[in-house]
């Protein structure tokens, strides 16, 4: 996808998602084949500033449109991330395994939640409505997760 396209995207995307004009959000492309992440997000709550990173060099076979997307929806829900997150950290003793089971939760939840709404919005208004299945491709069979498990019998 050219640097054009993702820009002419996120442009469309940060107005279909009603993220501006109450946050300033700006799009940076990493050519870095050292990065190794598809997509990020830095948020300045307090200013009011977003900056989303898109992994343009190695995306890992992704829909970029996808990722924008999964991003632009963390800042959608980041008032609620950041009162969940204080809430587990002010209930549990800090580095205790209820505090880590809490926020291990949480944060499956918040990225099955941020994934489930990005892939709703995309099937619905996206360009490139075919989903990434890169992860997924990555990961253990089931057959295989069961490997060198004992017969309980």
């Amino acid at each position: 996808m050219t640097e054009e396209t993702m820009r002419r995207l996120f442009k469309k995307w940060c107005e279909k998602l009603r993220v501006v004009p109450a946050w300033d959000v700006t799009l940076d492309l990493i050519d870095d084949e050292n990065w190794r992440k598809t997509g990020d997000i830095r948020i300045d709550c307090d200013d009011r500033k977003a900056v989303v990173l898109l992994n343009i060099k190695n995306p890992r076979g992704a829909n970029l449109e996808e990722v924008l997307v999964h991003e632009l929806f963390h800042l959608k829900l980041y008032p609620l991330d950041q009162v969940t997150e204080t809430l587990i950290t002010e209930c549990f003793e800090e580095d205790s395994p209820a505090q880590s089971f809490a926020m291990t939760q949480f944060m499956t939840s918040l990225e099955q939640t941020v994934e489930e709404l990005a892939k709703c919005w995309l099937l619905e208004f996206g360009e490139d409505r075919e989903l990434s299945f890169g992860r997924c491709r990555s990961m253990k069979s089931f057959e295989e997760l069961y490997d060198g498990l004992k017969n309980l019998e």
